[in-house]
């Protein structure tokens, strides 16, 4: 006890002397806080307001946070989806109908259109001239077509109108128009003509012809010759076969010359004298020699001529013109 009194004695005596000290403590523990606060407040921070914010500023805060979260929502949609979220509000605070904002579709083209609009059936050099798109897209489609054979539409040859068109790659390769009859709605292969036809047509206000060919069946090249006849292409014989069947005749009448040239000699020969028969005789060795002479002249100049240098060089066909040669005839 004596002890706890004397240190509680010893500590009241001191507490005399240490208002004064913890007064002058605590404020220098203030003026250090605030310092440690200032250098640790950010520069962008606000001050702690000692009173209720103002509505204003309440307001200004939400309307903030509502564009944020507005802005964030925007990002994550798509432009179609955008562009419907702001045709609804516009329609939800604004008024109207949806069908007021669908476009249009009557002046709308596709690539169709517009091949049917600039195709042509001929192009020439002047048709090239200011070349556009749409005419270039006409232009590159008829570059790709087969223009041999034609296919043909004989749905009105009563009133003697046609239409004709070229033929595509699939058709070509499928024999329709060549191998097949080029009427659009047959498809038979036995009789083929092939006819060649003045084609009359008005293209783009302008009339112009063009001589096409097509292969057709028996009954529809009556369709095609109803009012008049059109020329038919036939095949045209080689000059070799011809030739061939030249030389026999040929053969024929030179065989029939030399059996009267013959006669006649032997006629000539019974009214001569033996005087004359010896000299004819004489007269005909001698022709004989000459023939002999003259018939081992050749040999003898052609082997001169094969040692002269080396032979000739054969040109050799190509592959493409050995299939035109073997398509000639089937192509007509």
């Amino acid at each position: 006890m004596e002890n706890l009194v004397k240190i509680h004695g010893a500590g009241g005596y001191d507490s005399d002397f240490s208002d004064d000290d913890g007064e002058g403590d605590s404020s220098e523990n203030a003026r250090e806080r605030k310092r440690e606060a200032e250098i640790l407040q950010k520069p962008f921070e606000k001050g702690q307001h000692s009173k209720v914010a103002h509505r204003s500023l309440h307001s200004c805060e939400v309307d903030r946070e509502e564009a944020r979260n507005r802005r964030a929502h925007l990002i994550s949609m798509n432009a179609f989806e955008r562009h419907k979220k702001f045709v609804g509000d516009y329609i939800l605070y604004y008024g109207g109908q949806m069908a007021d904002f669908r476009r249009s579709v009557a002046k709308d083209k596709t690539d169709l259109d517009v091949l049917r609009e600039n195709h042509r059936f001929l192009w020439r050099d002047e048709d090239e001239d200011d070349m556009t798109w749409e005419k270039e897209i006409a232009k590159k489609y008829y570059d790709k077509l087969f223009k041999e054979y034609c296919i043909a539409d004989l749905s009105r040859y009563k009133e003697n109108k046609f239409g004709f068109r070229w033929r595509t790659e699939n058709e070509v390769v499928s024999g329709k128009g060549q191998f097949q009859c080029g009427n659009k709605h047959c498809g038979k292969e036995e009789g083929l003509k092939s006819w060649e036809v003045n084609f009359a047509y008005v293209e783009h206000g302008e009339k112009r012809n063009a001589l096409v060919k097509l292969r057709l069946c028996p009954e529809c090249s009556f369709k095609l010759n109803y009012h008049h006849k059109r020329k038919e292409v036939k095949v045209k014989r080689k000059r070799k076969i011809s030739e061939e069947n030249e030389e026999p005749t040929k053969k024929k009448k030179k065989r029939r010359r030399k059996s009267s040239s013959h006669s006649k000699k032997h006629r000539h020969k019974k009214q001569k004298d033996r005087s004359t028969s010896s000299s004819s005789s004489e007269s005909e060795a001698q022709n004989s020699d000459k023939d002999s002479e003259a018939g081992n002249e050749p040999d003898s100049q052609s082997e001169a001529d094969h040692w002269r240098g080396p032979a000739p060089a054969v040109e050799e066909k190509s592959r493409e013109e050995e299939f035109d040669d073997y398509f000639e005839d089937m192509f007509l």
